[in-house]
């Protein structure tokens, strides 16, 4: 059987998107292999390894001149890719250097940290495309601020609102995923602690008459690499990659929130917004599919069960769990693609949606008026009270629905009935644009988030 890579057939959500790329097989291994050049460059820096040792190893550390495929394959007989790509880069550096590749540390450690660099390199193009989606939304939600809707609850209509206001709650749950992301990668650690934990075989090594300075290294270790450097090894307390996970899954569902949405005001019989680039059907010669938010709202799914298995490979026993922390490197690259691929289709669809405010001023009328009944009642009750008011507005409904008229036809007769309602305007109280409450101010207020 010829060996073939995943080009992304089955995952069209990621296809293409900068995350695909940075948590590929070759971005995974030019991680673990940063990571272990940087190991020989902060002994070297500690005063444990040569200079040159440094040098070489770094120079040795291009993932282009290794094989990940072989790579994987005999991965399989020490059950992590560490072991032969260890093997590997100690032959491609010279026999002096040689002692001094992966000097000290395990597996875990260079795992763990490439993990943490792929994690970080990945969430910077996602936070740029949350930004460009929250600046499109900010756009739409100015431009709207006043376009009055149907607020919808259960399914059905409430009371009207603004696509101002709806767009600023996407907008938010946008940001807010921004900020939990940015504050993720702003503490991904490094990882160091030798084979339990201890830094011990780091002390057990010397240079030019020096022992190490385990916490010193660890140090060094982290500024070679831009990352943070931990309190403790985190062999087993994987709070790095629960953040992580908690972090990513958020934004999956705070992206799906605004897909779910465009799915529901784009269908055909509401057809309140439309996507910018729609898709078409192999069938159906007609179809304009919501492309966008169904890759969005795809990824939304999916994204709490891969956190789950992130959470629940917390429960890590001893100094190196057996299964759960190998259970970890799928779906954590999982979720940094469904993400990345999600945060590049919300800022397509954001900067491409189109609205269609005709059609929400229609949809507010559907009921023939009785998306005000909220307004209505507040106005019987001063007259005649609340439950008065409560019992004529739901037989003037019942009467409306059954006579298939205007719900302000049924209460022009309702006032001749009820003489404390004399000289209430049923024009502007059946309006409802005339009836969104705050939707502006809080619209303005949201906006002031940057």
């Amino acid at each position: 059987m010829t060996y073939e890579s995943d080009v992304g057939l089955l995952a069209p959500g990621r296809a293409g998107a900068p995350a695909e790329a940075s948590t590929g097989d070759r971005a995974v291994l030019q991680a673990m292999l940063d990571a272990e050049a940087a190991l020989t460059r902060a002994q070297s820096a500690c005063g444990l390894a040569p200079a040159e040792a440094g040098r070489a190893v770094t120079q040795a550390a291009d993932a282009d001149r290794f094989d990940v495929r072989d790579l994987a394959l005999r991965a399989r007989s020490g059950g992590n890719p560490a072991i032969p790509l260890v093997a590997d880069l100690t032959a491609a550096v010279p026999e002096e250097v040689r002692p001094y590749v992966h000097r000290g540390a395990t597996s875990q450690d260079i795992l763990d940290t490439a993990a943490m660099l792929v994690a970080s390199r990945t969430l910077s193009g996602v936070l740029d495309d949350l930004v460009r989606a929250a600046d499109e939304l900010a756009r739409h939600a100015a431009a709207h601020r006043d376009t009055p809707m149907a607020g919808r609850t259960l399914t059905q209509h409430a009371v009207p609102t603004t696509f101002g206001l709806k767009v600023s709650g996407w907008r938010a749950l946008i940001l807010d995923a921004r900020d939990r992301l940015a504050s993720v990668r702003d503490s991904l650690p490094v990882q160091l602690g030798g084979a339990a934990g201890t830094l011990a075989a780091f002390s057990a090594f010397s240079f030019e008459e020096k022992s190490a300075d385990g916490l010193a290294l660890v140090a060094a270790y982290a500024r070679e690499l831009g990352l943070v450097e931990p309190v403790l090894p985190w062999h087993t307390l994987r709070t790095p990659v629960a953040d992580l996970a908690g972090a990513l899954a958020f934004t999956a569902g705070a992206l799906g929130k605004t897909a779910v949405d465009v799915l529901t005001l784009s269908r055909t019989e509401i057809g309140e917004v439309e996507e910018g680039q729609a898709g078409g059907s192999s069938a159906m010669p007609h179809k304009a599919n919501p492309v966008r938010a169904t890759l969005i709202a795809a990824a939304a799914r999916r994204a709490p069960g891969l956190a789950a298995t992130l959470y629940g490979s917390l429960a890590a026993e001893d100094e190196r769990p057996a299964g759960a922390w190998h259970a970890e490197w799928e779906p954590l690259r999982d979720l940094l693609r469904l993400v990345g691929g999600a945060a590049r289709d919300g800022a397509e669809l954001a900067a491409g949606l189109r609205i269609v405010p005709y059609a929400m001023l229609e949809n507010l009328h559907v009921t023939d008026g009785l998306i005000v009944s909220e307004r209505l009642a507040a106005a019987f009750a001063e007259r005649i009270g609340r439950a008065r008011a409560k019992d004529v507005l739901a037989g003037a409904a019942d009467r409306a629905r059954s006579e298939t008229t205007d719900l302000s036809d049924v209460l022009f007769d309702v006032l001749d009935e009820e003489p404390e309602l004399a000289g209430l305007d049923l024009a502007e109280l059946t309006d409802p644009a005339r009836y969104t409450g705050s939707a502006g101010p809080l619209t303005d207020r949201a906006l002031d988030r940057r």
